[in-house]
């Protein structure tokens, strides 16, 4: 399944989204064809340097956490050394020696278990802040994708209103020719007619606009030609509605940001905990072996050289630190009180958030349902004042008032239809749930 491509780049730890294909990073050129939105979204994502920093960041945190583990192995020194000492203006013979050393620590508490935890707290704290930023950056070519299909829309609707005003000056032409009516009519169409020309090279550059700004967020030049393909005419349904709470409940799982403060907020715990940790003892097991010797003359004897060697147990514990250790327990609390405070925080703006594109999104539905009929009464009222004008029961005024009708008319529809589509994209990003935008686009 096609999605099945675009939904790995959702998950907690993704795999590195710009291995989906061979060439997408280093190709100059948009892919030739109609492409849909999963296909422009997989693209862009192949391609945005925003998510592969925020990988390369991901990625950073997860070695960090990997390194963390050091703590549970040995740690193993080895040296050498090589001096020759000057004394009363002589040199002495030249000294030679090599040791190696390795500790283990037994027990600290669970200091190491602590640190560990922060570690694989922030690991996961970025995965989540490299989701929503895949997320926002997905939301934003979902908004540009739309806009682009708004304009391809306006430039259709700029033709058609062209047509149409051809044809009344056409029908103001032969009435005049006729001597059924005068001059005056043949220039009120003529207006129009030059307005409906300006309309349609205003569209034309509003889709140009569009175009660029899908291309760049694309990483392409904007100068390109990009084919896409428009959405279902049936969509966005009010039977699509969740309740309020439904999407609350659903955001308060998903949303990158909640779960993010979620993860800073046990990192910040742990921290803390390190931190009281660090002021208990630890215990640990030494042992070292080392050899040393004068006049080395290059072969190994055991009789000559000096071979020295010590195993035991170390306990240390820190008395005095000039209150550091105290100062920075207190300043991890503190960060923790901060951490708890921004999960609130964190959880307030999530329920604003989603309230708001909720009835947004509502809106958006009954604003294209009200859109729609009035293009439809527009739509027909042109076409009758058409064919009253063209048998004389209507002026050509009446006429220009209908096809400004709709021209406002099918403008409107046209903005309602692709902000319905950007504010359901809105209530999905939300919830934290924009993946479920593609799926049902499909």
């Amino acid at each position: 399944m096609k999605l099945a491509k675009i939904s790995m780049f959702f998950a907690l730890f993704p795999v590195i989204a710009f291995g989906a294909d061979d060439d997408c990073m280093t190709r100059k050129n948009v892919p030739d064809g109609v492409l849909d939105l999963e296909q422009v979204i997989e693209l862009g994502l192949c391609r945005n340097p925003d998510t592969m920093s925020a990988y390369y960041s991901l990625e950073a945190t997860r070695l960090n956490k990997n390194a963390g583990y050091a703590n549970y192995l040995p740690s193993v020194n080895a040296s050498v050394s090589a001096g020759k000492n000057y004394q009363n203006k002589e040199w002495g013979d030249w000294s030679y020696g090599a040791s190696i050393s390795a500790s283990y620590l037994i027990f600290d508490f669970g200091k190491r278990l602590a640190d560990l935890n922060q570690l694989s707290a922030v690991w996961r704290a970025t995965g989540f802040e490299y989701d929503e930023r895949v997320q926002n950056y997905v939301y934003s070519v979902i908004g540009a994708y739309y806009s682009l299909l708004n304009a391809d829309a306006d430039v259709e609707s700029a033709k058609s209103l062209q047509s149409v005003a051809k044809n009344a000056l056409d029908a103001a032409n032969q009435k005049y020719k006729a001597g059924v009516v005068a001059r005056a009519d043949v220039f009120k169409a003529e207006t129009t007619l030059a307005s409906r020309d300006l309309d349609l090279e205003r569209a034309k550059n509003n889709r140009e606009i569009a175009k660029g700004t899908l291309l760049t967020k694309l990483s392409f030049p904007a100068d390109q030609d990009i084919t896409i393909a428009d959405m279902p005419s049936k969509f966005g349904s009010v039977d699509e509605n969740k309740s309020i709470d439904e999407l609350i409940e659903i955001a308060r799982e998903k949303r990158p940001d909640l779960l993010r403060a979620s993860a800073n907020k046990d990192a910040a715990w742990h921290r803390r905990n390190s931190a009281f940790l660090k002021n208990l003892p630890s215990i640990s097991a030494t042992g070292s072996i080392s050899w040393g010797d004068e006049n080395f003359s290059g072969v190994f004897d055991p009789n000559s050289e000096k071979i020295n060697g010590s195993i035991g147990i170390r306990a240390s514990m820190p008395i005095f630190a000039g209150f550091a250790n105290m100062y920075g327990l207190r300043s991890a609390q503190a960060s923790y009180d901060s951490a708890t405070e921004n999960v609130r925080s964190a959880n307030n703006n999530a329920v604003l958030d989603v309230f708001t594109a909720y009835q947004n999104y509502k809106t958006a539905q009954t604003v294209l349902t009200q859109t729609a009929t009035l293009l439809k009464s527009a739509t027909e009222s042109e076409r009758l004042s058409a064919g009253m004008y063209k048998v004389g029961r209507a002026t050509m005024l009446d006429w220009q008032t209908a096809q400004s009708e709709l021209v406002s008319a099918q403008k409107q529809n046209n903005a309602a239809k692709y902000d319905l589509f950007t504010k359901r994209a809105a209530l999905a990003l939300a919830i934290g749930d924009i993946k479920s935008e593609l799926e049902k686009d499909e």
